[in-house]
């Protein structure tokens, strides 16, 4: 069957003709006269803004444009400068003028602002602006001063005709200047993204500038905004003004933060009912948006800081996060930029006094942008290609102009003519901006260092270890939970993992029965808090994060098996069992363990601290068993990731097996040559930047030729990567089974499968 291909045109036919197949069947029977407020005509207005966009969204990314561009167009031809141009009356009665009425579809698009800021700062990556801040402020400032200064002189040598309120000039010029200025971090990054610049130099050097751009922009936007609701520059107002900004960033971004990581993490963890955590971020936003209109400020800059220290939260789960974009995306964008449109008279360019000043306003956007950016690249020491990518990139307005004009014509700053000059520009502007950019950068060669990272990000993506997002620690205050607690410290702080601890002391259990110590503290595992905070916080300021891990303790409150599936449920997929005993005396894993295993989905790490237990005075010394699968594979990449958090020692060992002690290896077993087993595993050791030794031996007792190594080789950590065996009993095979119970040195198993059941085996 062939295929049909829907061409751009016949896209816009359907525009067309769906807001007439939506229109015609309420208002058919003739005009509309509109006594008080109609719910059916809202919910109207709704569907025909949500589907137009929908339809001229998906036009302008089949034309390389954002989908927001369609947005905006649909709100203008159906706005008065097509729609009710052709069909004044009908248009009317689409949209009438009455107050009431349009007051509900307002309350759509006020949402629509505030969930778009959220959105726009769930999407500032803090760490890039940060790791490129030198070079990407200066850009940032550069490019914000140069249009900010000329759009100001602009408004102030404006006809006082073109203003709603002369004397209100200043704070007009003020909107202005700020139109002009900002960037959108958003458009940009979706162009950089689309061209598989992002993780290029110039590419992240972009998206930094434009989130620093962004940041800066929404903070003149609400300085600027309570400036315009007294309508002149009273140095009271600024002083309270700048300095509530000031105290509301500094609040949010320390004490702040927490708050809003503990709320997000208390209802994850506590509730049992559908998308807590969503409900959690809205009020979030809504509280913050509410702490900003409080001290004088737009709600815009709430909702964007709100964004930002949701977008950092530890625990985020990624569904969440998608469905609040997917609402955002699917509802309140296409009905505030469609709204947005139907404000914009392009009639008005007619008169060729607000056409030269629309030109006049494009030019001085696009030539300040691009200049100020530009230079401040060539200052930094990037070359003229790189500085004319950046310079074309910085170049999109998009939905921060729109949102900035949108606030202006509300607090009667801007009349309807300047508004639609300024959304006019912020179109031009953004659909020039992706074929600019794309050609800029495709005139970029690849630099040797780049191929190096990029290989390394690479690898990143396809790692073992870097897909997890939560562990959990489940305790009794032994020397194998403290073992536990140090080694899930080292790989947490790295990847600042949170951690939540489940102390097990109070489950009734049974005593061991062979000659292990088991030293535990039944009354709390603050203890083990403890040296999950300090082991964490020294690893933190070795791989310059900010220091320490998130940790929570869980109450039990009932049986182990219920424990862990809520554990589970909320998150967590990495545990870390640190229990005395392991092994019983009759050689079988404890029914503890047993059930640890079992019962969680996750990957599993057993702990085991034995007579030679690294202390804290003693380095790693990692030795780690591999076969050349995929399991031994991604037991080694916690071998090197510890080996690298810890400062130690790590070496591979290669059993290689006698011929007559050559089996039928298991489908699990296979993934790798095992003629080269080192092959695969020196990409990972390069990534964590450890050299680990390699130890080759031959014999047909694999267990017993790890612990000679382990002993004349003085090592005091053994790492198995090790999965379930069918069977009744828990067992992980013989080698790993005998390694458990008779090893001297601390042993580490880790169950590489996810999705264990208790029927299937792995």
């Amino acid at each position: 069957m062939t295929k049909r291909r829907i061409s751009p045109t016949s896209l816009a036919a359907s525009l067309i003709l769906t807001s007439i197949l939506f229109a015609t069947p309420v208002l058919a029977a003739g005009e509309h006269k509109v006594a008080e407020p109609s719910e059916a005509l809202f919910l109207l207005q709704i569907v025909v803004l949500v589907v137009s966009g929908r339809l001229l969204g998906e036009l302008m990314v089949r034309i390389g444009q954002p989908s927001i561009m369609g947005q905006i167009i649909a709100g203008v031809l159906l706005g008065p400068s097509l729609f009710g141009l052709a069909l004044p009356d009908l248009q009317a009665q689409l949209f009438p003028s009455d107050a009431a009425q349009k007051s509900m579809t307002n309350a759509v698009g006020q949402l629509g602002i505030l969930f778009l800021l959220l959105l726009a700062g769930m999407e500032t990556d803090l760490a890039l602006a940060r790791k490129l801040r030198k070079s990407a402020t200066g850009v940032s400032l550069t490019g914000i001063a140069v249009p900010f200064a000329a759009g100001f002189a602009l408004g102030e040598l404006m006809p006082a005709d073109f203003l709603p309120d002369p004397d209100k000039r200043l704070v007009a010029s003020l909107f202005l200047g700020t139109a002009l200025s900002i960037s959108s971090v958003k458009i940009v990054a979706s162009v950089v993204r689309e061209m598989d610049f992002m993780r290029r130099n110039i590419g992240q050097l972009i998206v930094a500038s434009a989130i620093i751009d962004d940041t800066l922009g929404w903070i003149i936007i609400a300085i600027t905004f309570s400036l315009a609701k007294t309508g002149t520059v009273d140095p009271l107002t600024l002083m309270k003004s700048v300095v509530g900004t000031l105290a509301f960033m500094a609040f949010s971004f320390t004490i702040g933060r927490r708050i809003v990581f503990e709320i997000i993490r208390w209802t994850n963890d506590n509730f049992k009912s559908d998308l807590p955590v969503l409900s959690a971020i809205i009020a979030i936003m809504g509280g913050m948006a509410m702490i900003t209109n409080a001290i004088g400020v737009h709600t815009v800059l709430g909702a964007f800081v709100a964004g930002i220290l949701v977008g950092e939260s530890p625990i985020l789960t990624r569904q969440i996060d998608v469905q609040l974009r997917g609402l955002t995306t699917a509802l309140f964008m296409p009905v505030f930029f469609g709204l947005t449109g139907l404000q914009t008279d392009l009639t008005t360019l007619a008169d060729p006094k607000i056409l030269a000043l629309t030109v006049a306003v494009v030019l001085i956007a696009s030539i300040g942008k691009f200049g100020g950016a530009f230079a401040a690249a060539r200052t930094s020491g990037l070359s003229n290609s790189e500085a004319l990518a950046l310079g074309c990139g910085m170049n999109a307005r998009g939905s921060t102009e729109v949102i900035v004009a949108t606030i202006g014509l509300s607090v009667g700053v801007l009349n309807e003519q300047l508004f639609s000059v300024i959304v006019a520009m912020a179109v031009v502007t953004t659909m020039a901006m992706p074929p600019t950019l794309r050609w800029a950068l495709a005139r970029l060669p690849l630099r040797e260092e780049e191929k190096d990272r990029l290989e390394r990000e690479d690898f990143e993506k396809d790692s073992f270890l870097n897909q997890f997002e939560r562990a959990v620690l489940v305790v009794d205050g032994s020397s194998n939970s403290k073992l536990a607690a140090r080694l899930l410290a080292l790989l947490a702080a790295a990847r600042n993992m949170p951690v939540t601890t489940l102390n097990v002391s109070s489950v009734e259990r049974d005593q061991p029965e062979r000659g292990d110590s088991v030293a535990t503290d039944t009354r709390s595992d603050g203890n083990i808090v403890d040296v999950l905070e300090r082991h964490a916080a020294q690893t933190s300021v070795a791989a310059d994060r900010e220091p320490g891990i998130h940790v929570t303790e869980f109450d039990m409150g009932g049986e182990l098996e219920s424990a862990l599936k809520d554990i589970s449920k909320s998150g967590h997929d990495l545990l870390f069992a640190g229990i005395e005993p392991v092994i019983q005396q009759d050689g079988s894993y404890h029914p503890t363990i047993e059930t640890t295993s079992l019962e969680f989905p996750g990957t599993t790490a057993i702990v085991s601290s034995r007579g030679h237990m690294p202390d804290e005075g003693t380095a790693l010394r990692i030795l780690v068993a591999v076969s050349g699968t995929e399991r031994s594979a991604r037991a080694a990449e916690f071998a090197f990731a510890l080996a690298k958090a810890s400062d130690g020692h790590c070496a591979m060992t290669f059993i290689e097996e006698r011929p007559q002690s050559v089996g039928i290896s298991r489908v699990t077993d296979r993934g790798t040559s095992k003629s080269n087993p080192f092959t695969q595993l020196d990409a990972i050791a390069a990534y964590y930047d450890v050299k680990p030794e390699k130890l080759v031996r031959q014999g047909s007792s694999e267990e017993l030729d790890i612990l000679r190594l382990a002993r004349s080789g003085n090592y005091n950590l053994i790492v198995l990567g090790v999965s379930r065996r069918a069977g009744e009993r828990l067992s992980y095979g013989q080698v790993a089974d005998n390694v458990m119970e008779t090893s001297d040195r601390s042993v580490l198993l880790i169950e590489t499968e996810f999705a264990k059941s208790k029927s299937t085996a792995v």
